[in-house]
């Protein structure tokens, strides 16, 4: 189909969960001096404007980022990913006086990753829309070893799988335009985790049918996959309505410190973007 654009999305509140996650297992992975290669599935344009048509017409940032920009009481595990926001947007964290509204910038996982990887770490991105694959070339330019394919990236990651170096992470983040990508999505880890068990690979979903985030769950319960955690932020109780309600993450092989830091992040999340229907959870669903 390929019709989907993140475009529209870039910056809510599903994305300030999944890309504080991101930027904390980039950031832990940065902390020893050997190389890691991140490989992204489904990687976008690779950075946002927030002014243009798209993410305007939905205004999604606006109750995501845009909430938390000006913040002075953020939980220690958020600050990484507050900082590398405000310095694309050219802002220091003594500068919290923007209208949040004026936000120019907002990075996909690309834009992210190109923050914190190092010259020893190397990045593979995939993107079949040949609009963000264009865009996603051109935010690229630059960045010393990273490789962009426009193919498909479930192929892509387990093309890639053992890296040489033995340090990996995987994003798998799909648009979920098709039912089957839940399915899809969870036997792509599967079977990437028994060519690399030490990988840590996070996969993000929308919370839209509970169905298919259990059939998710059951896949992964049903296999041989060890040390899986999985985090919810839900904006509104489920209903069989059309919509997206909330927003999670499966990860394998999280870091050690993160379900702790998940524990600050998101009452805070749930505080600053929620309401009264919001909830969150946060689950070891298999030890390691």
């Amino acid at each position: 189909m390929l019709s989907y654009r993140h475009a529209f999305h870039a910056g809510n509140f599903a994305d300030v969960l999944k890309h504080s996650v991101l930027t904390l297992v980039l950031e832990y992975m940065t902390r020893k001096d050997k190389g890691f290669t991140y490989i992204d599935s489904h990687s976008g344009a690779g950075m946002y404007q927030l002014a243009d048509e798209y993410a305007q017409k939905t205004g999604e940032y606006k109750d995501g980022i845009a909430k938390i920009i000006n913040a002075d009481d953020l939980p220690e595990a958020l600050e990484f990913y507050h900082r590398l926001i405000l310095s694309l947007n050219s802002l220091s964290q003594n500068s919290l006086s923007m209208n949040p509204a004026d936000l120019s910038l907002y990075p996909g996982s690309p834009g992210i990753a190109k923050e914190i990887l190092r010259r020893q770490d190397s990045a593979h991105l995939f993107e079949l829309h040949s609009t963000d694959h264009v865009l996603l070339t051109e935010f690229c330019q630059r960045w010393r070893k990273v490789f962009v394919k426009q193919s498909d990236g479930y192929q892509g990651v387990l093309s890639l799988i053992p890296p040489p170096s033995r340090r990996g992470v995987v994003l798998i983040d799909p648009p979920y335009e098709l039912k089957e990508d839940y399915q899809k999505a969870v036997k792509t880890i599967i079977k990437a985790y028994g060519k690399f068990s030490t990988g840590t690979y996070i996969l993000w979903y929308p919370v839209v049918k509970r169905s298919f985030v259990d059939g998710m769950k059951s896949n992964f319960i049903n296999s041989e996959v060890k040390n899986l955690l999985q985090v919810e932020l839900c904006l509104q109780t489920d209903t069989e309505e059309y919509g997206m309600t909330g927003t999670g993450l499966f990860i394998v092989n999280p870091p050690w410190q993160l379900k702790s830091q998940l524990e600050s992040i998101l009452p805070y999340l749930q505080e600053k973007l929620g309401n009264n229907e919001t909830s969150y959870s946060l689950d070891q669903l298999i030890e390691e």
